[in-house]
C-alpha cells in the first residue's frame, strides 16, 4: 500500500494527522480488508482515506463544517468511499443508522471533550478484540484516555510519545508538536 504524503491532501486550515503519526497510527490499527472502521474527529480525512485505501469500510464523524467539506474533497481526490457523518460523537452516532453498527477498529483524532461518552458508545459498538487507537497533544487527555481504557477493561495497551522534525527548504529542521499515540484492544 502506498502511504500518502501530507502535501497530497487538500488541507486548508483544518488540523491533519501528519504522515509520520498517521503511518504509526494506521500500523497500530492493523486494518484489514473488510474491517468496519470508525474515525472520530476526522479533520482532513487523512486517516479515513488511508484506511479506505486498505479496504476498510470507513465511517467518519466530524462536527466542523469546513473539515467535513475537506474530508469529502479528499475522499473524491483519492477515489475512496467514506460514510461521512456531520455532528459530534457520540450523540450523532446514537441518532443515526449507526446506533446498531458494530465496528472492528476505531481511531480517535479528536474527541471534542467527549472521551467518556465515546467510551460508553464503544462499549456496545466496538467488537470484542476490536482495536482502538487515539492521538493526543495534551497530557491531560492522554491521562483521561488511559484511565478509561483501564476502567473499561481494555488490554494490550501500548503508548508512545513521538516527536518529529522535518527539514525545511533552508536545511533547518522544524519541530512538530509531540504526539501521544495510544492503542489497545477491547477485551
Amino acid at each position: 500500500m502506498k502511504n500518502i504524503k501530507d502535501s497530497e491532501f487538500i488541507r486548508g486550515e483544518v488540523p491533519m494527522t501528519k504522515f509520520n503519526i498517521r503511518s504509526l497510527s494506521i500500523a497500530h490499527l492493523q486494518i484489514e480488508k473488510g474491517d468496519k472502521f470508525l474515525d472520530i474527529g476526522g479533520g482532513t480525512g487523512s486517516v479515513s482515506v488511508e484506511a479506505a485505501l486498505q479496504g476498510a469500510e470507513v465511517s467518519t464523524v466530524e462536527f466542523d463544517k469546513t473539515a467535513y467539506a475537506l474530508i469529502k474533497e479528499n475522499a473524491k481526490k483519492f477515489g475512496v468511499k467514506i460514510n461521512l457523518i456531520l455532528g459530534k460523537a457520540p450523540e450523532v452516532l446514537l441518532s443515526t443508522e449507526y446506533k446498531d453498527v458494530q465496528f472492528d477498529k476505531c481511531f480517535i483524532g479528536g474527541s471534542g471533550g467527549e472521551l467518556k461518552n465515546i467510551f460508553d458508545y464503544l462499549e456496545g459498538h466496538l467488537k470484542k478484540g476490536g482495536i482502538i487507537c487515539a492521538n493526543f497533544i495534551l497530557i491531560k487527555n492522554l491521562n483521561e484516555f488511559l484511565e478509561l481504557l483501564s476502567k473499561y477493561g481494555y488490554i494490550e495497551i501500548e503508548a508512545d510519545l513521538v516527536q518529529t522534525s522535518s527539514m525545511g527548504r533552508t536545511g533547518l529542521f522544524k519541530g512538530e508538536n509531540p504526539i501521544y499515540i495510544v492503542r489497545a484492544c477491547k477485551s
